[in-house]
């Protein structure tokens, strides 16, 4: 699910605007804005997850779209687009031992990337934490929270 529907109020919408706000910060850390990302909150037992395409490709993989993933069990992770629609291919994971970490961390992964290092992650994910126990998230994602779309002259995309 990518919208606000379907998601309960009390701190599940805390959540879902804080998730937004983080994802906000580090697009705009990456250089792209909210019309670049897109956003899964999980559900059933699915981690809930991001999506940032970005506007660079890699020079190991000039025909390939590169974009930013985050899920809440790993953290963040560079990838390429596929040709044939199927699943992203994960590179490297921003290895820094947080889920969540500060948006200007995320934009140096991805300078280290871009700029060709060999190193800037590490190739299997890293487990920072369990699915589920959104409590913790929720609190920690409090500082980025976005208005309620549509509220106080905030306007609302359909992404969000």
């Amino acid at each position: 699910m990518n919208t606000l529907m379907g998601v309960a109020g009390g701190a599940d919408l805390r959540l879902v605007r804080g998730l937004r706000g983080y994802l906000a910060a580090v697009a705009t850390a990456a250089g792209v804005g909210m019309e670049s990302c897109t956003v899964d909150f999980g559900g059933t037992g699915a981690p809930m997850s991001a999506y940032i395409a970005l506007d660079h490709r890699l020079p190991r993989f000039p025909d390939r779209d590169l974009a930013l993933v985050w899920d809440e069990r790993h953290g963040w992770a560079l990838a390429v687009e596929t040709h044939s629609g199927e699943d992203l291919i994960v590179l490297t994971y921003l290895d820094n031992g947080d889920v969540l970490p500060e948006p200007a961390e995320v934009a140096s992964f991805l300078a280290a990337a871009r700029a060709n290092d060999p190193a800037p992650g590490r190739p299997d994910p890293p487990g920072h934490r369990r699915p589920g126990d959104q409590d913790a998230l929720t609190d920690r994602l409090d500082r980025y929270r976005l208005a309620d779309p549509g509220r106080n002259g905030a306007s609302s995309s359909s992404l969000w």
